[in-house]
C-alpha cells in the first residue's frame, strides 16, 4: 500500500462468494471509494479467475485506491463457470476462512484506519482489533427471519419431524392437495413488529430434518457473528423496509439502511 493510500481510511470488502452477494458488496465498495476510502476488494480465487475469464485479463486492474485481492475457499480447484455448491462452500468457509482471512489482514493492516465488512470475517477482525462492519446483502426482512432461527430451534419448530412438512412448506397455499396440512400455516407470535408470521414465510433453510444441517447451522453461526460487529449495514431502502429495520433485535448492533445497492453508480470517479 503506497504512502498516499496510508492517509485514507481503508475498507477491506469481502462478500459471501456467490454472485448475488458479490454484486451488492461491489456496489458498496464503489460507494465507499467515492467517499474517499482506499478499497481492497477480496474475492475467492475461484471467483477471481472466473471474472477474469468472463471479462478479460485486465478487468480487475482496479482504479486508483481500489484494488483486488483473493483468498482460497478451501474447495478443490475448478474451472467451472457457475456458482459453487452452496452447502459445500458454507462448510469449507466455516473450516478454512478464519485462518486465510487472518493471513490477509496481517498483510493489509499496516493502515491504522482499516475496517472490514462481512460476517465470516468477524472473528479474524476481532482477534486483530480491526473494526468490523457487517454488510447483510439480503433484505432487512430476510435478516429479521434469520435472527429468529435460534428461537425456532429452541421451540422445536426446526429441524422438522416429518419429511412431508418440507414439501408442505414449499407448496403454494392455493394448491388444494396441501390445504389439509396446518403445519406450514402455523404462526409464531414472538416476532416483534409482526402480528404473525407463518413457518412457511421464514427463509427456507429451516426446511430440514437434520439438526446438523449445514445451511441451518451456517445461518445460525453468521447471525451470531453479526452481533459482535461494530455495526450492520442493510441492503434495503429506509422507506420500503422501515418496520423491519426499526425492529432489529437487540442482539444485532446499530443497523443502517444502505439504499438499494443496484441504484449505486457502476463506476467510481476519483477526485482530481
Amino acid at each position: 500500500m503506497g504512502s498516499q493510500a496510508r492517509g485514507k481510511p481503508h475498507a477491506i470488502c469481502i462478500s459471501y462468494p456467490a454472485q448475488g452477494h458479490i454484486n451488492p458488496m461491489l456496489k458498496l465498495a464503489k460507494l465507499l471509494h467515492q467517499k474517499g476510502f482506499h478499497i481492497t476488494f477480496v474475492n475467492t480465487k475461484y471467483n477471481h479467475k472466473r471474472l477474469l475469464r468472463l471479462q478479460g485479463p485486465h478487468s480487475l486492474d482496479g482504479l486508483p485506491h481500489f484494488r483486488f485481492d483473493m483468498i482460497p475457499d478451501g474447495l478443490p480447484p475448478s474451472d467451472a463457470n457457475s456458482t459453487q455448491d452452496i452447502p459445500s462452500l458454507c462448510a469449507s468457509l466455516s473450516e478454512h476462512e478464519l485462518s486465510t482471512f487472518r493471513s490477509l489482514l496481517l498483510k493489509l493492516k499496516s493502515n491504522p484506519k482499516t475496517v472490514c465488512t462481512m460476517t465470516f470475517t468477524v472473528d479474524a477482525a476481532e482477534e486483530l482489533k480491526i473494526p468490523e462492519v457487517v454488510f447483510w446483502t439480503a433484505s432487512a426482512c430476510g435478516l429479521l427471519g434469520y435472527t429468529k432461527y435460534r428461537r425456532l430451534v429452541e421451540d422445536g419448530f426446526t429441524p422438522l419431524k416429518d419429511p412431508h412438512f418440507i414439501l408442505y412448506l414449499s407448496k403454494e397455499d392455493l394448491d388444494p392437495t396441501y390445504l389439509s396440512s396446518e403445519y406450514p400455516k402455523t404462526t409464531v407470535s414472538w416476532t416483534s413488529g409482526r402480528k404473525s408470521i407463518r413457518l412457511r414465510d421464514f427463509p427456507a433453510f429451516i426446511r430440514t430434518l437434520d439438526h446438523q444441517d449445514i445451511m441451518l447451522n451456517y445461518v445460525l453461526q453468521e447471525v451470531e457473528r453479526s452481533s459482535k460487529a461494530y455495526a450492520v449495514i442493510l441492503n434495503t431502502f429506509d422507506t420500503s423496509r422501515m418496520t423491519s429495520w426499526r425492529i432489529s433485535p437487540p442482539s444485532i448492533p446499530a443497523s443502517t439502511p444502505s439504499g438499494r445497492s443496484n441504484s449505486l453508480p457502476t463506476r467510481s470517479k476519483t477526485k482530481p
